[in-house]
């Protein structure tokens, strides 16, 4: 598989873009499209920051932000947040790996939806597009690095599908999101010490409670990243 096909399949796996007709008719693994995930983040937090372009109310803009960027990804990484978050209801690993396949929302999955989102709302209300772009490619980062250091947690399902990402694969979509940084301006450092401390959380607590990751981890991981960039983005403005 080319490189360009390994980009091509990032992008019809993290966002809505139609592009599954230019990829070859065979089955390619996830895992050699991880090293692009950071681009494609990049490109969703550059869709996001269109709206903020427009003239009109910081928040207004910032709502329409955040719903382009859930419509243009299909809320990939809110289900798995959902799902990982309702997982804290479960009272052992396997009751926890149940959990996170049902389709429904509980109480723990609608709090963390209410409160990331509104993280990111508050947040982007006073970024610019800069910001956007470099929590988007950040949280993807995370995805990769989340994939690279924990075992899948279980025998099937995107975690295992997906694969392990290699050092080079990891190395790459660090390099990356260290490039999606360097035009933000003030606050990187901060951004990215955020970014790191939210993804290490989530990997600690997907360790403890089902001994590695999964899909839903994963996507828990990047959405978590992101947000807590986006917060020290604007807390350091």
């Amino acid at each position: 598989m080319t490189r360009w096909h390994q980009l091509l399949l990032a992008l019809v796996f993290l966002t809505r873009l139609p592009l599954g007709r230019a990829l070859p008719p065979r089955v390619l693994p996830l895992s050699d499209s991880l090293w692009a995930f950071p681009l494609v983040g990049a490109l969703i937090g550059a869709v996001a920051a269109l709206p903020l372009m427009l003239p009109g109310p910081p928040m207004l803009l910032a709502v329409l932000s955040v719903a382009l960027a859930v419509w243009f990804t299909g809320a990939l990484h809110e289900d798995a947040l959902a799902d990982f978050a309702d997982a804290a209801g479960g009272r052992d690993r396997a009751e926890k790996l149940r959990i996170m396949r049902d389709s429904h929302i509980g109480s723990y999955g609608m709090m963390a939806l209410l409160l990331s989102t509104g993280v990111r709302i508050a947040a982007i209300g006073v970024l610019g597009p800069w910001q956007l772009i470099a929590a988007a490619a950040g949280g993807r980062a995370a995805i990769v690095a989340a994939a690279a250091l924990l075992p899948p947690a279980r025998p099937d399902g995107l975690g295992r599908t997906a694969g392990r990402a290699g050092a080079g694969a990891l190395a790459v979509a660090l390099a990356l999101g260290v490039l999606a940084l360097l035009p933000s301006g003030g606050g990187a450092a901060w951004a990215a010490l955020a970014g790191a401390l939210a993804a290490g959380l989530v990997m600690r607590q997907a360790m403890r409670w089902i001994g590695g990751q999964s899909g839903d981890v994963l996507g828990a991981c990047g959405l978590a990243c992101e947000t807590a960039m986006l917060a020290a983005f604007a807390l350091s403005t």
